[in-house]
């Protein structure tokens, strides 16, 4: 899976390349890998990114403005929806990428979902980064179920 990140080196917008810059600048500091697609520079990546931008994350007018996410070709949102993803600790998620083990990130959906019990603390932030995990349905009650299944989804680690 390859993040690609299209931007307009070019752009006349300084909120835009703010935009950008608080994009690229988060993936870089936190070791995201990504390929930076340039549509002022290159037709071929601001068509592509016109043609794969979702009919309802476009502009009522115009076209979709960088910066636009995309997970290989999958679509993932523009800055507004990276920044909501940001705020709310589950960029990984967004990203449709597994949170390293231990990482502020993974620590952010444990408290999220009250890891107090070691059980679920245990089951979220395995010893191994590859150990699925699951638990005992019936000892938890339905929302922290639902966050459970939230958080071991986000990280990849659900049987």
């Amino acid at each position: 899976m390859v993040i690609k990140v299209y931007i307009a080196s070019s752009s006349g917008s300084t909120a835009i390349k703010k935009q950008q810059q608080d994009v690229l600048g988060f993936l870089e500091a936190n070791k995201i890998e990504f390929e930076e697609k340039d549509i002022a520079a290159n037709e071929e990546n601001r068509k592509w990114m016109r043609e794969n931008v979702p009919e309802d994350s476009r502009p009522a007018s115009g076209n979709p403005l960088p910066p636009r996410l995309f997970n290989d070709s999958r679509y993932l949102g523009d800055y507004e929806a990276f920044f909501e993803a940001r705020e709310n600790n589950a960029v990984y998620a967004f990203l449709g990428l597994t949170a390293p083990p231990g990482s502020k990130v993974a620590e952010a959906v444990c408290m999220a979902v009250s890891c107090s019990d070691s059980v679920l603390r245990d089951a979220l932030i395995p010893s191994s980064p590859k150990e699925k995990v699951s638990f005992k349905k019936e000892k938890y009650n339905a929302v922290v179920l639902l966050n459970f299944y939230i958080a071991c989804y986000s990280l990849g680690r659900c049987v």
